[in-house]
């Protein structure tokens, strides 16, 4: 088995051909991975992004990522998730999050990446600062975050 780390907190950047390979090294059972890879876009809201800077709790973002992994586990069972998230000043086009997930079959792997990235971009104790030309503003939470996460209510594939 693999000692990777499946749940990271970094300001370095990833690579994601290196994380998929360690995420399903050792495990014949993986028939399916699918990835998610959030970046940087250089315009938000009208207007242009300079910058991106995410802070966190250190300690408590981590343990709220493992909880929803945990969840995508129990849900998906023989499933793994891999969560890596970027913190620190970020410009366009750097990569700031990476899901992957392993299951038996395609379906699964596609159902507990989205669960798990739906829940990251609504529980997750992040905050995310942009710098555009009209000056320094905080990112808030999209409503269409919250209809995401309401989808997998109740629903237990």
């Amino acid at each position: 088995m693999s000692t990777h780390s499946k749940i990271r907190v970094q300001e370095a950047d990833f690579d994601i051909g290196a994380e998929v390979a360690a995420l399903r090294a050792d495990n014949p059972k993986v028939g399916a991975v699918a990835c998610f890879v959030g970046t940087v876009r250089d315009l938000n809201e009208g207007s242009a992004v300079e910058t991106m800077e995410l802070e966190h709790y250190p300690g408590m973002t981590e343990k709220s990522l493992e909880a929803i992994a945990d969840q995508a586990r129990e849900r998906w069972r023989g499933s793994d998730v891999l969560i890596v998230h970027r913190v620190g000043k970020l410009k366009p086009l750097d990569q700031i999050v990476l899901v992957a997930t392993t299951a038996m079959h395609r379906a699964q792997a596609f159902e507990s990446c989205a669960f798990v990235m739906d829940y990251l971009k609504t529980q997750a104790p992040f905050w995310k600062k942009e710098k555009t030309e009209a000056g320094e503003r905080w990112v808030d939470a999209r409503e269409s975050d919250d209809a995401a996460v309401a989808r997998w209510q109740g629903d237990r594939s």
